[in-house]
């Protein structure tokens, strides 16, 4: 069933980081009940605080929010990572996703499959092949969710320095909701971005 709460997508701003490092804090603490050691290095302080200020200020990251304003989940783009994709990947051909996170209270509501579709319209808009992922290498149920969207396992890198490396790709534009996309929400001017017609914003330049 759809949820009855009205969720809208929009860049985040940067009042959002308090919300945004508590989204990741929570999500922590339910993987550590999960089995997984993912993301058992917390993330805090100034270098968190600035690594999600860098990606707003950048116009890389957007948050689903109800019209009340609480934040229920996070995405973000990135550069290709040359840990994982070479040059043989092609990687200009691709978007590259991170940080998707969702509120515990709005597990079961689909809001991380309409986060990937929204991208993969944007990654299509874009003229782009693919939507590319790497997760955590000892995170099977995390795998099997991404597969059952639609992911398919690329390979799986192992560089000593990296626990992340299990690298998966789906079609730019493939949609897993697509009677329930969601909408955009009101344009401030924290917005890097400019909405195309269908209402996905696009980044400038």
């Amino acid at each position: 069933m759809k949820s009855v709460r009205t969720d809208y997508l929009r860049p985040a701003a940067a009042e959002d980081v308090p919300a945004l490092l508590a989204l990741r804090a929570e999500a922590e603490g339910w993987l550590r009940t999960k089995g997984t050691d993912q993301w058992s290095d917390p993330e805090t302080g100034e270098r968190a605080i600035s690594k999600w200020r860098a990606s707003i200020d950048e116009g890389r990251a957007w948050v689903v929010a109800t019209e009340g304003g609480e934040i229920r989940a996070t995405v973000s783009r990135g550069p290709v990572d040359r840990d994982f994709w070479t040059d043989a990947d092609h990687p200009e051909t691709a978007l590259y996703l991170y940080k998707l996170i969702v509120a515990r209270s709005a597990s079961g509501q689909q809001l991380g499959s309409r986060l990937i579709d929204w991208v993969s319209r944007l990654a299509a808009l874009e003229g782009r092949s693919w939507v590319r992922i790497d997760t955590w290498r000892t995170n099977p149920g995390l795998h099997s969710y991404y597969e059952r969207l639609g992911f398919q396992h690329v390979r799986t890198e192992a560089p000593s320095h990296r626990r992340s490396g299990w690298l998966a790709q789906r079609a730019a534009g493939e949609l897993t909701e697509p009677d329930n996309l969601l909408p955009s929400g009101p344009r401030t001017h924290h917005d890097q971005g400019v909405a195309d017609s269908s209402g996905v914003p696009r980044q400038r330049g």
